[in-house]
């Protein structure tokens, strides 16, 4: 189980991120351009903001380590550039595909023009079990923001202790109920 109080489990921070990245990563593009649109295979959709593209990599390392299928706008060839209505309707009609959603947020996210549109679409057309935030922040203890506005209302992807298991692992937390399920669980829930 999650105990913010004792950090038994806690969000990741963007160093940690970073550290990873060029730690594991000779080209941290890999990630990216694997994580492209397979129609047979069901995907959950990752926002994200543009300010973030460097951390990614780890986003998607995590994901697909636990079962994902990412799918993310970075060389969908779909999309036009520069972004136009096409673009807000090839999103719109992927996230209305995608089994799952994630929201990848930091400081970075409060100025995108994108990740409120997305999230918004998202609820919309899922239920709250299917929208997950995946936060990252400069201080792990640094989460106050989580609870604000429309980010307080989903659960999120933390890492750390959870009931019923050995080792620290990958879960998405509930602050509502205080409890967590497994990412790969979640995945495919």
């Amino acid at each position: 189980m999650y105990r913010e109080g004792n950090r038994l489990a806690r969000v990741v921070t963007l160093d940690e991120m970073s550290r990873y990245i060029n730690k594991n990563f000779d080209n941290s593009l890999q990630l990216l351009t694997e994580s492209s649109l397979q129609s047979y295979l069901p995907f959950t959709f990752v926002s994200y903001s543009s300010k973030d593209s460097k951390y990614l990599p780890y986003v998607l390392k995590i994901l697909v380590n636990h079962g994902a299928n990412p799918y993310i706008d970075k060389g969908d060839e779909r999309l036009p550039n520069p972004p136009s209505i096409k673009t807000a309707e090839v999103l719109k009609n992927t996230i209305k595909k995608s089994k799952k959603m994630v929201v990848f947020v930091t400081s970075n996210s409060k100025d995108s023009k994108w990740i409120p549109w997305e999230l918004g679409l998202g609820d919309g057309m899922k239920t709250k079990e299917h929208i997950v935030i995946f936060p990252s922040a400069e201080k792990s203890y640094e989460t106050e923001w989580l609870e604000q506005e429309y980010l307080g209302l989903y659960k999120r992807i933390v890492y750390g202790k959870l009931q019923n298991y050995d080792n620290d692992v990958w879960m998405v937390y509930d602050s509502e109920s205080n409890t967590g399920i497994e990412l790969s669980r979640w995945l495919i829930s």
